[in-house]
């Protein structure tokens, strides 16, 4: 009896040393110890005991592996998909188990060389069955692979995209024949709030099952690299179908501009339909196949939607590196704001450790455009700089650079919120992807400051072009002109809201004053010859009565002189704005008609035979400077 008692007591010793005992050495310090704490626990009687025990268990493995082979093998070398019965792939899933379970117990007893011989032979097996296991997944894979043709989603403008899914779920049949998979069919939407189901879930059920060995096995990088191989070509190839090209930075470069324009506009689509749509159904397909194992997950992910982000990310950063010419704003506003609005799926989308990568060079690249439309504003700076001063507008009509430039910023300025955002010093927070009108804006921006500069600019380079004229009265109208033209398009678009009232009440106040120069310059000898016997006046009719005759009748003659080589010479000067050509004939007459007929009213008191030297009655001066003044067409708007 009590010997009985000492083999179970040497039994649970044993036990204890082999399943604490991770290594040889380990066992051998356990095994000591126990013989040194009591003396049935001899070295001689633990080892022999476990070198017993040792073989019964190799026996037991080798039976193990020797049923599992012939249950993999069949399936390993059968000739047909194991996928077609239902009770195939059970039994071979049920054989992989057994098979992973096995390699998964006997590993902490590989040191042995029994043991490791098996786990050897085990490792060899499991390799065949992975084999098989990876082609089953492929052909699952390319059964639900055929790429969705997504233009018809942008027809009328582009304002929609279509909802690919089966009509119905696959059903699992014992039918050896099958029915053929359900083609896609499109159903219309109204925004991109969609996911494709590429695959039917009883597909995407077997192929989860696949990937769990597979990942099980430590063979997870294959299956990843399966399952990317294949949804990859579906991915490129529906976005070939939105006819965006694969360019390379330097082929964007040297595209000509109105084929690089239809390539934006084409680009744009694909990146919206990418990442709200196709990206998000990889991502939801991944996460179901390989539900329970997120590594596995992210990493297929990874590998099926780098490419075709590499290429649209890398077509927004050759226009971010391309010409800054000021005619390409527009549409580098577009890639700007496409690439904003889309940087929140971005970040849902790749923030995990193999994907964070990506979502940080879009990042970079959105940035990289933001830089580029200021270096647009920067060469708009020059070529208002560069503008030559040489050659006079005719009339002294608003010049071509003042409409250039005021119909550009007036066009820039209906995309001022994305403005803003580009020209604030931060673009944005980690994180804060938000319009300006959505995170409050402070009454001076970053904008306004540039758009008032860009004025300063042009009103410096109008005031050099302005000395071309040799007549000062024509260098008044034509910064006049231009003047008038500056504030009616700042008050009639966003420009005002950004260089604010006070900025338009200083331009109309410039305005005024060269509408006195005007008149100093061109009516003031006129008015001197009329008024040159009377005292007070300006100091500039003083300085023309003084060099005036004091006859009546020379005087007389004089003004008839004045007044029609002016109306011929200001005849071919414009005035482009309707309300100020009236104004200033209002004021030219409201100044000279009161004073031309006081001096006729004493002419013809003080002389005789007066209608013979006065040539124009008061009516026919009105009528001259109304009918002749500022009718030349050049600058007309």
């Amino acid at each position: 009896m009590a010997d009985n008692g000492e083999e179970k007591l040497i039994a649970v010793a044993r036990h204890i040393a082999k399943t604490l005992g991770h290594t040889d050495t380990m066992t051998d310090d356990i095994l000591q110890i126990f013989s040194n704490f009591d003396g049935r626990f001899s070295r001689e009687k633990l080892s022999e005991k476990m070198s017993d025990d040792d073989r019964r268990s190799c026996y037991v493995l080798e039976d193990t592996l020797k049923s599992l082979h012939r249950q993999i093998s069949q399936y390993v070398s059968a000739d047909h998909s194991i996928w077609s019965d239902s009770a195939d792939s059970s039994a071979f899933l049920d054989a992989i188990d057994g098979l992973i379970a096995v390699v998964r117990d006997w590993s902490p007893m590989g040191g042995e060389k029994a043991v490791a011989s098996c786990l050897d032979r085990a490792d060899d097996l499991m390799q065949q069955a992975m084999f098989r296991l990876e082609d089953e997944f492929r052909s699952l894979m390319e059964r639900g692979s055929e790429s969705f043709d997504l233009t018809r989603g942008h027809e009328n403008g582009g304002e929609s995209t279509r909802n690919y899914d089966y009509d119905s779920e696959e059903e699992e049949d014992d039918d050896e024949s099958g029915d053929e998979r359900r083609i896609p069919v499109a159903q219309p939407v109204t925004d991109y709030n969609i996911i494709i189901d590429p695959l039917p879930s009883g597909t995407i059920s077997d192929l989860h099952e696949i990937a769990k060995r597979m990942v099980m096995a430590e063979y997870g990088k294959e299956c990843s690299h399966v399952y990317s191989s294949c949804r990859r070509e579906f991915l490129e190839e529906s976005l070939s179908r939105l006819a965006l090209q694969k360019l390379s930075i330097e082929e964007v470069q040297k595209m000509p501009w109105e084929d690089l324009m239809e390539e934006i506009e084409r680009w744009m689509k694909a990146a919206n339909v990418a990442l709200r749509i196709l990206f998000p159904s990889e991502r939801r397909l991944c996460d179901r196949i390989f539900y329970g194992f997120s590594s596995a997950s992210d990493r297929s992910f990874m590998e099926v939607c780098r490419g075709s982000t590499i290429q649209l990310l890398n077509f927004a950063d050759a226009i971010a590196i391309s010409s800054r010419s000021p005619e390409r704003l527009f549409k580098v506003l577009d890639v700007y704001e496409t690439l904003r609005d889309l940087m929140p799926e971005f970040e849902l989308l790749f923030s995990d450790q193999f994907c964070v990568s990506l979502r940080n060079e879009a990042i970079t690249i959105w940035k990289r455009v933001g830089d580029c439309i200021r270096g647009i504003f920067m060469e708009l700076e020059n070529l208002i700089r560069r503008d030559p001063a040489k050659v006079a507008v005719p009339g002294g009509g608003v010049h071509p650079i003042t409409r250039y430039v005021m119909n550009y910023l007036r066009a820039a300025c209906q995309s001022h919120q994305t403005l803003e955002q580009v020209f604030e010093e931060n673009l944005v927070s980690p994180g804060d992807y938000r319009k300006p009108d959505d995170r409050g804006a402070s009454s001076t921006t970053s904008l306004s400051v540039q758009m008032d500069w860009i004025m300063e600019l042009l009103e410096r380079n109008l005031e050099a072009k302005s000395k071309v004229y040799r007549d000062a009265a024509l260098t008044s109208v034509f910064m006049m002109n231009n003047g008038r033209y500056i504030v009616k398009k700042v008050k009639d678009s966003e420009l005002g809201s950004l260089l604010g009232d006070d900025w338009i009440k200083k331009h109309n106040a410039k305005v005024r004053q060269l509408h006195a120069s005007y008149q100093r310059s061109s009516w003031s000898k006129v008015l001197g010859v009329l008024k040159a016997s009377d005292s007070g006046g300006s100091a500039s009719n003083a300085a023309a009565a003084a060099a005036t005759p004091k006859s009546l009748k020379d005087r007389i003659k004089l003004f008839n002189a004045y007044l029609e080589e002016i109306c011929k010479t200001q005849s071919t000067w414009v005035i482009f704005d309707d309300q100020l050509r009236e104004e200033l004939k209002i004021s030219v007459t409201g100044n000279l008609l009161p004073a031309y007929r006081t001096f006729i009213g004493r002419f013809e008191t003080t002389e005789r035979n007066a209608e013979r030297y006065i040539k124009y009655s008061v009516e026919d001066v009105e009528a001259r400077i109304n009918n002749e003044l500022f009718q030349g067409g050049g600058g007309r708007k």
